[in-house]
């Protein structure tokens, strides 16, 4: 049984063919105007490319990196991730678990966790990297540190919470 398409059908399927063709191309066009433009203007000092960069350096870039170079790359940034990511949960557990141990302790330090949250966490990792100063260990520590704070931080909240709470039941830590 063979496939018959009417004329009309065979019409308005080239006429959506044409329209979804005309619709890349303008898309094309428009993209490859905004790169040539972005680059003559940084050639010409219009914009600063340092900044802004331009096509023709991102795509020396990419290609370089493609070039074996990327995967590299990748790995050691998960790597340093993972790392960070478990000492931080580590040590984040550790110390969640002595400040709710330890009722003297959650108190003396609680208004410096509290101190420790507000502080801004983009400002935090220029701070670690200047203290720790080791090369692959700054990122691990930055990691842990971010972790530390906001479970720390989180834990000290609900143990404050739930010492009010207690209060006024009048249990007493």
């Amino acid at each position: 049984m063979k496939n018959k398409i009417s004329q009309e059908r065979k019409k308005y399927l080239k006429k959506v063919k044409r329209k979804k063709l005309l619709v890349i191309a303008t898309q094309l066009i428009i993209l490859i105007g905004f790169l040539v433009i972005w680059e003559a203007l940084a050639n010409a000092k219009i914009i600063d490319s340092f900044i802004t960069s331009q096509p023709s350096r991102i795509w020396s870039t990419f290609t370089h990196l493609t070039s074996n170079d990327l995967l590299k790359h990748v790995k050691v940034t998960v790597y340093e991730t993972i790392v960070g990511f478990g000492l931080g949960t580590l040590m984040g557990v550790a110390i969640a678990i002595i400040l709710w141990w330890s009722k003297f302790l959650a108190k003396v330090s609680e208004p410096f966790l509290v101190v420790l949250n507000s502080l801004p966490k983009v400002a935090l990792g220029p701070i670690i990297i200047i203290w720790v100063r080791i090369r692959h260990a700054s990122n691990h520590n930055d990691g842990n540190f971010n972790f530390l704070n906001s479970y720390c931080t989180r834990n000290a909240k609900w143990i404050s919470k739930n010492r009010q709470r207690n209060n006024q039941n009048g249990k007493n830590f």
